[in-house]
């Protein structure tokens, strides 16, 4: 499985970056670069499942391995959502799951370096490489816009 890395500097400090990134709404600002109308259902605490979904209803199912505030999350995904149906278990889902998604948050001069480590679930290594640098552009943008 490959796993791609994308990073970008942010101006704002750590943990601002760590809750834009995961809090609703402005979770929904920046996944819009994946799928218009993006959302999650769950909970970001370690251990927890979130169901991560389009306007459809259809998604991936994961689990939160590691949630450091300001500094470290780890998304393990474990399947896919199809019609309200999580599929854990089907060759479908086993040709990818687990695959993780790392969200790395560290201090440096004048803000925030994001790093981001994601394996290839599923979605094709060329469709990531093009829309993660939208997603955190949208990100930083949101971050660095006072309210």
């Amino acid at each position: 499985m490959t796993t791609l890395h994308f990073d970008i500097l942010i101006h704002a400090p750590p943990k601002q970056v760590w809750a834009t990134m995961l809090q609703s709404p402005t979770y929904e600002r920046w996944t819009a670069a994946f799928c218009e109308g993006s959302r999650f259902e769950g909970s970001w605490d370690e251990g927890q499942t979130m169901r991560f979904l389009g306007p459809q209803g259809a998604g991936m199912v994961a689990e939160i391995a590691a949630n450091r505030p300001g500094e470290f999350v780890s998304i393990r995904h474990l399947g896919m959502i199809k019609e309200g149906v999580e599929d854990t278990t089907s060759d479908a889902a086993g040709a990818w799951a687990p695959c993780f998604e790392n969200y790395s948050f560290t201090a440096e001069a004048g803000g925030t370096r994001l790093r981001v480590d994601c394996d290839d679930c599923g979605a094709g290594e060329d469709w990531m490489a093009q829309t993660w640098p939208k997603a955190l552009q949208s990100l930083k943008t949101i971050c660095e816009t006072p309210t």
